[in-house]
């Protein structure tokens, strides 16, 4: 598509909307660079993203023990999972996604243009979605993550034809949006403030911005009057999940004690027999089918009755370190990584995301069985 000029104050935004597996956009972006030789190049790129770019084996530099303890296996396995998507329609298209960002950034440098990187960090959007939805919400956005690895396997001559004109991935964000508003507005419609107020920021005169197609429109309206404060779109609201979850921990308990209370031990002990018979199932059957190593489904299993009651800890953690521990990745992981995610079987055998997998797993196990053990729970007190 043909670049967008808009003036903004004394300051001109020469604006670039790309398909990320296109060839033509590679061409285009170069062309406009070249044509308009602007003071700075601005891309749609976070420091992390930008990292990898220039350094594509940083992967291997990756921390899977750290990733865990600081809770982010999801945030990891959600972003391979659509990097996954991107690249099985790259390869249809016969062009690595992202590269007319990389060719942006290359024909910045040879041309000794200044080149900024205006996108939200991806593990910030990542992690602002995931509290933001509802658990149901959760469950159908990883049910369609997961459709996607199969979704390029269908994509025919015209949805190809519709992916040369805009973001691959932001018709998928629209697609599930439609389910779930709220992907929409942390995905598309926040990084739209987000990156609107980073280039209005900037002090060039000249702005050549390299965004995906999907993002233009939502640029250009929102530049002319840019957020106040960047920073409200940067916030994780973690404490506002853990008090709820100390909430629900507490409320637990009071049910139990209200069964020892009015039932005497033997209704008391009977609803901890059952809490603790739903978690350890439900945990010990969803980490069996991630395979995870015996020793990995006994300790989730163990653990899962305890961490289903602390917020601060979660039977997946345990899950992966105990995974790490036994299977820890090694070098030709990292290596093969961008190839694994092409397939569910690649993702499986792949030590790095089968400990994501597990993580995940393990934790949908134990929160399937809490669902499970409240009713149970609540007859089990009604009946006293």
């Amino acid at each position: 598509m043909p670049a967008t000029k808009t003036q903004l104050g004394n300051k001109e935004l020469i604006l670039v909307g790309t398909a990320h597996v296109s060839k033509q956009s590679v061409e285009e972006v170069k062309s406009a660079i070249l044509e308009n030789k602007p003071d700075i190049v601005a891309v749609e790129l976070c420091q992390a993203r930008y990292s990898i770019l220039k350094n594509p084996k940083i992967w291997s530099q990756t921390d899977i023990v750290k990733v865990i303890k600081e809770k982010k296996a999801l945030v990891l396995l959600a972003n391979l999972v659509m990097a996954s998507f991107q690249k099985r329609i790259g390869d249809k298209l016969g062009i690595k996604p992202g590269e007319e960002i990389r060719a942006a950034v290359t024909a910045a440098e040879e041309m000794n243009i200044e080149v900024a990187l205006i996108d939200r960090n991806i593990s910030v959007t990542l992690q602002r979605l995931w509290h933001k939805i509802s658990f149901k919400e959760k469950v159908l956005l990883m049910w369609d993550l997961l459709n996607s690895l199969f979704a390029a396997e269908d994509v025919g001559e015209e949805d190809i034809e519709k992916l040369k004109s805009k973001d691959a991935l932001s018709l998928i964000m629209e697609e599930i949006g439609t389910k779930i508003p709220t992907v929409k507005k942390v995905l598309l419609d926040e990084r739209d403030m987000y990156m609107a107020k980073k280039i209005a920021d900037l002090p060039d005169k000249k702005v050549l911005a390299v965004v995906g197609a999907g993002h233009t429109e939502g640029i250009l309206d929102k530049i002319k009057n840019p957020i106040d404060d960047i920073s409200v779109l940067e916030y994780v609201p973690q404490k506002k999940k853990n008090l709820w979850g100390w909430i629900f921990s507490f409320l637990i308990l009071t049910l139990v004690g209200v069964g020892f209370f009015h039932g005497g031990n033997a209704q008391g002990y009977e609803m901890i027999k059952w809490w603790f018979l739903s978690t350890m199932f439900f945990t010990a059957i969803a980490t069996s089918l991630a395979l995870a190593h015996p020793v990995t489904i006994l300790v989730a299993t163990i653990v899962s009755p305890l961490t289903t009651l602390n917020p601060a800890l979660a039977s997946g953690w345990f899950a992966g370190l105990s995974e790490a521990y036994f299977k820890r990745p090694k070098v030709s992981d990292f290596e093969t990584l961008s190839d694994d995610i092409l397939s569910i079987k690649g993702f499986w055998k792949n030590a790095i995301t089968r400990i994501l997998i597990i993580v995940t797993f393990a934790n949908i196990g134990s929160s399937i069985g809490v669902f499970v053990a409240m009713p149970i729970l609540t007859r089990i007190v009604l009946k006293g």
